[in-house]
């Protein structure tokens, strides 16, 4: 998602050492993580009650459904021209006896 390295992550925790302290920076990156586990619970709840309120299941469902009936008719014209190929060889045949 973002393209931090290693690197780039040691200078900004050397800095935030240096500016907070020893004594501040364990209880500071305890806050940062938990209000960082409360947006992402937030946004996954959010997430979720719009997925809801849309209907994404149903869309899923509806869009399934209407591929299978693509691949349905698709294999029906298939069948449907394989039967005329039969038909018209079988005629030339008779022709031909």
């Amino acid at each position: 998602m973002f393209d931090i390295g290693f690197s780039e992550i040691m200078v900004v925790a050397m800095i935030s050492l240096v500016i907070m302290g020893p004594e501040r920076l364990p209880e500071t990156v305890r806050t940062i993580t938990l209000w960082l586990g409360r947006l992402r619970q937030f946004i996954s709840s959010a997430r979720s009650e719009l997925e809801d309120e849309v209907g994404v299941d149903e869309i899923r469902r509806q869009l399934r459904n209407e591929k299978i009936m693509r691949d349905l008719e698709k294999t029906k014209d298939e069948l449907a021209g394989l039967t005329e190929d039969i038909t018209k060889t079988s005629h030339a045949e008779s022709k031909n006896d």
